[in-house]
């Protein structure tokens, strides 16, 4: 059973998309004497011979310890291969249930850790399907499957005789011979099954797995409505509507036109990476408007693909399981295993932050409504001008062009300096696979191993695919199709990183902006937490969500750094490297439109938080959302980065559900840790503080509190000064030491 199943419904855990994949295991042949009697019994009933030449259940082959077979993938294997994985499972865990020796770690504990192996190499399948590559065919299935997958969670958690078992550890394990990653896997499984309605009996226990049902239902369709509404409203342009677009954007917006059906025509689609850059640049105020309203109304059209009503239902649904539980409202379940612990700490620290964000956001539109009176453009500045009118005050306060900068961050180039930051802080080098050795699932897709520079040492895979497709969803995220364990034979890390960039024409560069940039970098350092893992079991490898994010967020921070500016950025025709009148511009203006960038983050995290403690009994989510924001003074010229409708981080699963904060308070982390190396003599590549950070920060995973890692790190708590410091805020109380609540 891997670390996932117990935790959330699977359809949740595959809707979080940050690493939450799992894993393959060893074969049953590497099972300790003792925990193998609990799985031998179902080792003939668990292979039916319709499904024996399933490939989405065979265990994987080929080098590197083995790799998914993806180019085997047939989405009308999927439905057999879950019922099957689903029914072995559940007689593995009965057998574990129903031993009759007195209940070990061993034969409980880590029989559980090794369970589900076939599972979970369909659960590998099934996400690439989900994230990069949904059709029809799969969505189909997926509905079908997910409240299957929901019931199969609740019959796991829900099975008492197992429960006893793991309980009978858990209050044992002061007296058992167990070191520290043991002790640490026996109170994170039994709190799964305790926080997740083990206790429950009766009609409260059928109620609870009932709601998963539903809630795994309503979860998919929230999702399918989201990607459905980014496929439907295309926009197709002609040459007389390009006035203001970047060259590199419209060869890319052409090809995908073209790609699309529409040879002479240049399409913008409804996701993040197109909509910004079309956004910022383009001088046709109507177009603005119309791409504005297309990207921030989806799930909010009316019609079969709105998802009001389905919002309603989860919040009802998720106020009443954890009502089943004692708790008063679902963040304070949430919470309670998070850094942050409850709801009142995250909103302190969310609250600390949103005036001086409204404050610089009020500044900006100032200064952009200054530029459009300049021009006598006759306007008040609106959401769908923001973009625009801050790149014309960006170029007039630091004469620094987007556009510009651009030139120098061709993608290619940053993934050679990411790998450059890998080497120098991981000890990590990167080299491409054979072609054609590895299977991929898409053309698109490349792979690297990754080794120890010094040793040799095979660390693992890592997997790119870059560019957006229909099918997939959108914005950015890593995952793995392998976790780093021990417990049964070392297994290696099978990474991967997913973006949605637009290809650009044949033959030509791909281009970003120095925002997708830092996000390449955040989702890379995903990749690293994956493979820098140096735990002996799965569940160690499972995130704490106001945590997780912490260590992407900081190796944000190496794109400035000089060796990458000095090697990395260079002119895609020229080669030369950037200008160092640039890199100053560049660095001047970091702070630049920070009241935007955080203003929209915090609003989404604090409706997040609102919804989450508030009695959901006859709510209406769009009245709910403009209510909250106006009580809360958010500013009319912008709105939240993903209004409710759309906002599959807490609706699409429950990974981020209650949430959403964890990216700023793991911020809060990573503005202290950069102040760290900044202070410290080699500064950003210095070895004595980033061998602290492997080891501390990375490489533990989950097998130590986070709280208690960042202390070995850091020798303290973080404070919040640094990340106003950060952002360019005014930091109250300067001098007086403020910490954010991760004490233990």
């Amino acid at each position: 059973m891997r670390q996932t199943l117990i935790a959330m419904s699977v359809a949740a855990a595959l809707a979080a998309m940050a690493g939450c994949s799992k894993e393959s295991q060893s074969p049953e042949a590497a099972l300790t004497a003792e925990s193998a009697t609990a799985v031998s019994a179902v080792s003939e009933t668990a292979k039916p011979g319709a499904v024996s030449s399933n490939p989405l259940l065979a265990e994987w082959t080929g080098p590197f310890g083995g790799v998914p077979a993806f180019d085997k993938m047939k989405v009308s294997d999927l439905k057999p291969a879950l019922e099957h994985g689903m029914a072995q499972e559940l007689a593995e865990v009965d057998a574990i249930a129903n031993n009759p020796e007195p209940p070990t770690f061993a034969n409980t504990v880590e029989a559980m850790e090794r369970s589900g192996q076939a599972l979970s190499r369909v659960f590998t399948y099934w996400g690439i399907w989900s994230g990069n590559m949904s059709t029809p065919e799969f969505r189909a299935v997926q509905s079908e499957m997910a409240p299957k997958l929901a019931a199969f969670n609740s019959k796991i958690v829900q099975n008492d005789k197992l429960f006893q078992r793991v309980k009978a550890v858990y209050e044992s394990r002061g007296n058992a011979d167990l070191n520290a990653e043991q002790m640490r896997v026996v109170e994170l499984v039994y709190d799964q099954f305790a926080t997740n309605g083990a206790t429950l009996g009766g009609e409260a226990k059928a109620r609870y797995a009932e709601i998963n049902n539903r809630l795994a239902q309503l979860h998919t369709q929230f999702a399918n409505n989201v990607l459905a509404d980014e496929e439907g409203y295309d926009l197709f342009l002609t040459s007389e509507q390009l006035a203001g677009l970047p060259e590199s954007f419209v060869a890319a917006a052409a090809a995908l036109a073209e790609e699309k059906g529409q040879k002479g025509k240049y399409a913008i689609t409804n996701t993040r990476s197109s909509m910004d850059p079309f956004l910022t640049y383009s001088d046709n105020r109507e177009l603005r408007e119309q791409v504005w309203s297309n990207y921030y109304s989806r799930g909010d059209n009316g019609g079969e693909h709105d998802n009001n009503a389905i919002i309603a239902e989860i919040l009802t649904l998720r106020d009443e399981r954890v009502g089943l539980l004692g708790f008063d409202n679902y963040a304070e379940w949430r919470l309670q295993n998070r850094m942050a612990k409850n709801p009142a700490n995250a909103i302190e620290l969310m609250e600390a932050v949103w005036p001086a964000a409204v404050a610089r956001v009020h500044e900006e539109v100032a200064d952009m409504q200054a530029v459009a009176d300049a021009e006598k453009a006759g306007i008040k500045i609106e959401p769908w001008d923001y973009r625009y009118y801050a790149e014309k005050v960006r170029k007039a306060k630091y004469d620094l062009n987007s556009d510009e900068v651009k030139q120098y961050l061709q993608l290619d180039k940053l993934r050679e300096g990411m790998f450059y930051v890998a080497g120098e802080l991981f000890n990590f080098s990167f080299t491409p696979v054979k072609e054609g050795s590895v299977p991929t699932f898409h053309e698109d897709v490349k792979v690297w191993e990754v080794k120890d520079k010094t040793s040799g040492e095979h660390i693992g895979l890592w997997y790119l695919d870059p560019f957006a497709r229909a099918g997939k969803r959108s914005g950015a995220w890593a995952s793995m199709y392998r976790d780093h364990t021990t417990f049964d034979g070392k297994e290696t890390v099978l990474a991967s990183n997913n973006s949605n960039f637009i290809k650009g024409a044949p033959g030509e560069p791909v281009l970003v902006s120095w925002d997708d940039a830092e996000t390449f970098f955040h989702e890379f350092g995903h990749a690293l937490h994956f493979l820098a893992s140096k735990v002996a079991y799965p569940t160690l490898n499972s995130g704490v969500r106001d945590y997780t994010e912490f260590q992407s967020q900081l190796l944000e921070r190496w794109l400035s750094t000089d060796p990458i500016i000095d090697n990395y950025l260079v002119h895609y025709k020229t080669g030369e490297p950037i200008p160092a009148e640039l890199v100053a511009k560049i660095k001047k203006a970091a702070n630049f439109n920070q009241g935007f960038a955080t203003t929209e983050y915090l609003a989404s995290a604090l409706v997040d938080m609102k919804l989450h403690t508030s009695d959901p009994e006859g709510i209406d989510p769009d009245k709910f959302e403009r209510e909250t924001l106006e009580a809360l003074g958010m500013p009319s010229e912008l709105v939240m980065r993903h209004r409710t409708p759309h906002f599959g981080h807490i609706f699409s699963g429950e990974g981020y559900s209650a949430g959403y904060y964890g990216y700023m308070w793991a911020d809060v982390l990573t503005s202290d840790a950069s102040e760290a190396f900044a202070e410290a003599e080699g500064g950003f590549y210095d070895k004595e503080v980033a061998g602290k950070l492997v080891k501390y920060l990375f490489a533990p995973r989950n097998a130590i509190d986070p709280a208690e890692a960042y202390r070995l790190f850091r020798g303290r708590d973080a404070g919040i000064e640094p990340l106003m410091r950060d952002r360019g805020f005014p930091v109250p109380g300067e001098g007086d030491k403020t910490t954010v609540a991760i004490e233990n």
